[in-house]
């Protein structure tokens, strides 16, 4: 069953949510008052799904979640009457998945909550890919200059730079960027 948290400073408001989220059959992981503490009841709670409902987003808010995303992301949805462009920009900023105006309808949180995990699952997929790549062109330019290392001090053409690095990342079972941040280190040893 997916948890969610919800946070929201009214309590009457907290419980219309509590229903909604029961008959999307959704199970409540606890109701916060506001996301002061976001990151410890997060690691605490672990809950699926983030839920806020307010006027408008406040900046402690948005910088709460914006901590929160960044060591333990989770699918945020915010109901708000706040359709301000930079509200919604900040909020978006922060790791917000959804950002309903217009408030809360007990019939609405269940499909708003899977586009937002859904439109969430996305987005960290895009984030994993783009890392793979940065990792990629990062121990690309790291053999490259390794190459170049090798091709300066043992006189050698870019092939045979290449094949050698290669070998000696297979005899001690590294990877290419490995050996090749070795070979850097022992040329700033040496020079």
């Amino acid at each position: 069953m997916l948890s969610v948290l919800v946070i929201d400073e009214s309590r009457t408001r907290a419980g219309d949510i509590c229903a909604g989220l029961a008959l999307a059959g959704y199970q409540v992981a606890a109701i916060l008052a506001d996301a002061v503490n976001l990151t410890a009841e997060v690691e605490k709670l672990q809950p699926d799904v983030i839920l806020i409902d307010t006027e408008s987003p406040s900046r402690d808010t948005l910088e709460n979640l914006a901590v929160m995303h960044k060591d333990m992301p989770r699918p945020v949805v915010i109901f708000t009457q706040d359709d301000g462009q930079e509200a919604i920009r900040d909020a978006v900023r922060a790791g917000v998945s959804a950002y309903v105006v217009d408030g809360l309808d007990p019939k609405r949180v269940k499909p708003v909550v899977e586009v937002a995990r859904a439109r969430f699952e996305d987005t960290q997929a895009l984030r994993r890919e783009l890392d793979e790549v940065s990792k990629k062109l990062s121990d690309r330019k790291l053999v490259d200059k390794a190459k170049g290392v090798l091709m300066k001090a043992r006189g050698l053409d870019e092939d045979a730079a290449y094949h050698a690095m290669r070998k000696l990342a297979m005899e001690r079972g590294q990877t290419m960027a490995s050996v090749a941040r070795d070979i850097i280190d022992m040329s700033r040893l040496l020079l």
